[in-house]
């Protein structure tokens, strides 16, 4: 897929390009507070909620229709584009009528494909920047599919919000960032431009400024950061938005990294990982087929493909001899049931009578 530039005139295209506002339109006073705020720091893009999909019934759900005329004077006052997010097809009618300049799909749109699909036939022969959160679940191919449905559609500038994956484990963050699943995105569609927001990975401000950097670090375009002229009377996620003085100290402290930056040291380090990854493949081929003999013994005396017991072993003593060498065990137990995943799939095979050629 061949896709065009999100970044709007005027805005500098530089990392990060960032855009900023409220989780919710609460009411005019705040949106215009907050706008002037926020276009006082540099910041060219204003965001606010005025649908807000809410996981239970009762809470606030956004201000709906009328606070759009409030954006039109955003727009006047301050001269700054303005984003909001979009879940049906009278949600982008109205935002387009409106003149919103950036529409994006939230996270509990992105899993509906029949959402997506509403969306892209009502934004069909429309040109305008749709920025799309990741699924809620941290399931790669249903946000490549909510891509593909919008490019399917005719639009073509088109970019992503990382804001990371709900997860029953919550020790750190509102929803774990799990880096490699954007990264993975990237490394497929390299000409995408993508965004973090950390404001909704965190759950708390005090998180932010790091998810920032990291962001910075594995080279994202920019950043969606939630702020709010006045954070502890917020009527929606409170606890993670900055203020606009909090997010221009935050975009101080940001260090961006010359990715071009030209190095012999740096080239001499990734050849010596080459190597060593072809080590890792030539020992991993090994292992498989030791794995491939040992199906055939099972099979040969009418065993079991799968050993529980050893398998539990196994996991827990590598991972244990793992730390010894300062690799985390979580890792380890993930690489190894990988490893293991393709030994059982193989020894399937054979006890099926499906042809496993021993590597010679």
């Amino acid at each position: 897929m061949d896709f065009e530039s999100v970044v709007l005139p005027g805005v500098d295209p530089a990392r990060p390009i960032v855009i900023a506002g409220p989780c919710s339109a609460e009411t005019e006073d705040q949106v215009m507070e907050t706008a002037r705020g926020v276009a006082a720091q540099g910041v060219k893009i204003f965001r606010a909620g005025i649908w807000k999909p809410r996981t239970k019934p009762g809470g606030f759900e956004g201000i709906g229709t009328a606070g759009l005329a409030w954006f039109k004077r955003v727009k006047r006052e301050t001269g700054m584009y303005v984003t909001t997010e979009v879940a049906t097809e009278k949600h982008v009618f109205e935002a387009l009528k409106a003149g919103v300049d950036i529409l994006w799909i939230g996270a509990r749109t992105t899993v509906n494909p029949f959402a997506v699909q509403e969306i892209a036939d009502a934004l069909s022969g429309v040109d305008i920047p749709v920025l799309i959160k990741n699924p809620v679940n941290p399931d790669l191919e249903l946000w490549i599919g909510a891509i593909e449905r919008l490019y399917g559609a005719g639009l073509r500038r088109i970019g992503v919000i990382h804001r990371g994956f709900s997860s029953y484990d919550k020790k750190t963050y509102r929803n774990p960032p799990m880096w490699h699943i954007p990264i993975e995105l990237r490394r497929r569609l390299p000409n995408l431009t993508v965004f973090c927001d950390p404001s909704h990975i965190s759950g708390r401000r005090d998180l932010i400024a790091p998810l920032c950097q990291q962001a910075m670090d594995l080279q994202f375009d920019g950043l969606m950061i939630e702020t709010h002229c006045c954070p502890a009377t917020a009527w929606s996620d409170a606890s993670q938005q900055l203020t606009p003085d909090d997010l221009d100290h935050l975009r101080s402290l940001l260090v961006i990294r010359n990715a071009d930056r030209p190095s012999q040291d740096l080239s001499e380090l990734r050849c010596k990982i080459d190597q060593i990854d072809e080590n890792l493949l030539e020992l991993l081929a090994r292992r498989m087929q030791v794995s491939l003999e040992i199906g055939q013994y099972k099979k040969k005396n009418n065993m079991p493909v799968l050993q529980t017991m050893r398998y539990s072993e196994l996991i827990e003593k590598r991972a244990a001899f793992g730390k010894t060498l300062d690799l985390d065990p979580d890792f380890i137990r993930e690489v190894l049931k990988n490893i293991h995943e393709e030994s059982v799939r193989k020894q399937m095979n054979v006890m099926s009578g499906e042809k496993e050629s021993l590597p010679q």
